[in-house]
């Protein structure tokens, strides 16, 4: 009968990626005796001995000392029951990460945006929305755009009071719009149009130079998105559509 394979401990360390120092040592702690040895008395490994060790090193990537780790394969057990074990914990240790991951995320995006406020104020000032979970999708449409620098630059300069300001000027000139809409001014009368010019001028203000053609692509998303249309369907019902017509309406005005 053939005699079972051995690897000798040089051969373990480079297959395994550990020093022999570290072979050595697992061996006088009694956590891996080696099951065989030569004539010469040196040390060999069967494949028992290496799915134990792959189970010590999967145990060592969770971070387990080399006690605990002796603790967890005291009472044997098949690997089957380790590596259940193991995947439970790296599971855990998976969804630990991507929450830590997704608050980094949200810090990095809090910081491109450089929104500086504190959370009572960020309340107070945009209530439930947030405008952190939009800063990495505006810059990913938009981070090479002069107008996206800009705005950034100027956001970074805002108090808590230039935000408050900046937010009424904008419900105004919303309200504006919706006004023309439910007094039934058609989207192109003088009225519509002079609040959607107001609307433009608000973003220019307050954020970056808002063109005729820029402020036409900003309706097209209004409309698009269900996020903005939603916010203006709140308001009054078909004020989405609305807002983009008088928008459109507007540009062509003074394009013409």
């Amino acid at each position: 009968m053939d005699e079972p394979r051995t690897l000798t401990v040089g051969a373990v360390a480079r297959l395994a990626g550990v020093t022999v120092r570290t072979l050595h040592h697992y061996d006088e702690i009694d956590l891996l005796h080696p099951t065989g040895r030569s004539e010469a008395g040196y040390r060999r490994y069967t494949e028992d001995d290496l799915e134990r060790l792959q189970q010590i090193l999967f145990y060592r990537e969770l971070e387990f000392g080399l006690d605990q780790i002796k603790d967890a394969m005291a009472d044997g057990g098949d690997a089957i029951v380790h590596l259940r074990r193991q995947h439970r914990l790296l599971q855990e240790r998976i969804e630990r990460l991507r929450r830590i991951s997704d608050a980094v995320a949200l810090a990095m995006e809090a910081q491109q945006m450089k929104i500086k406020l504190t959370a009572e104020e960020r309340l107070e000032v945009f209530g439930p929305f947030d405008p952190d979970k939009y800063a990495a999708e505006a810059k990913k449409q938009w981070g090479d755009t002069d107008a996206y620098r800009e705005s950034a630059r100027r956001s970074a300069e805002y108090s808590k009071d230039d935000w408050l300001r900046i937010k009424a000027e904008g419900e105004l000139a919303t309200q504006r719009l919706a006004a023309a809409m439910t007094a039934g001014l058609p989207a192109g009368s003088a009225e519509a149009m002079d609040a959607a010019e107001a609307h433009r001028r608000q973003i220019d203000a307050a954020f970056y130079a808002c063109s005729y053609e820029m402020h036409a692509g900003l309706a097209e998303i209004y409309l698009a998105d269900p996020r903005f249309s939603a916010t203006y369907e709140a308001i009054v019902p078909g004020l989405a559509q609305y807002v983009h017509d008088a928008i459109v309406a507007n540009a062509a005005r003074h394009k013409g």
